[in-house]
């Protein structure tokens, strides 16, 4: 094996931290996924996020929305802690920055209490997202976090 690869290694990080996240994306539409799909739809989310962080162009935005969707897939995949864990990443990550993320951060925490059965953490998270809801001027984004939100239960 050489020493360096022979392509170009900054643009294959480039096409695959944004290939794995759309290929994620994919699975996480399916409502019937088998169980291979799922280990797939958790290995292209892990693969997309790995991708971020070998790439120096990558912001603590980026990160977050790769945090965010991997605490989506353990959602899916009915793993709280798991979720949890990402979501708190994902929060880390979006401090700062625009309310949009920062909502989707605190709709991966709510998710993740749904999926643990905490009612009472999941509403506390649920209500800080709509509060960053409120605060982004894009109407069509604030719309499409409130559609998520109300899958939240």
């Amino acid at each position: 094996m050489p020493d360096q690869p022979t392509f170009d290694l900054v643009a294959a990080h480039k096409y695959f931290a944004a290939d794995r996240y759309n290929k994620t994306w994919g699975f996480m539409d399916n409502p019937n996924r088998t169980p291979e799909e799922d280990l797939s739809m958790l290995h292209t989310a892990m693969a997309s996020l790995w991708r971020w962080s070998q790439r120096e162009d990558a912001t603590p935005i980026n990160f977050s929305i790769g945090y965010w969707q991997v605490a989506r897939v353990f959602a899916l995949l009915g793993q709280p802690d798991n979720a949890r864990r990402y979501g708190e990443m994902s929060l880390k990550a979006a401090q700062g920055g625009e309310p949009f993320y920062i909502g989707y951060a605190y709709e991966s925490l709510a998710r993740a209490e749904m999926v643990a059965g905490n009612k009472a953490k999941m509403n506390e998270y649920l209500a800080q997202a709509r509060s960053f809801a409120e605060k982004m001027e894009d109407e069509e984004d604030k719309q499409v976090l409130v559609k998520d939100l109300e899958t939240i239960k």
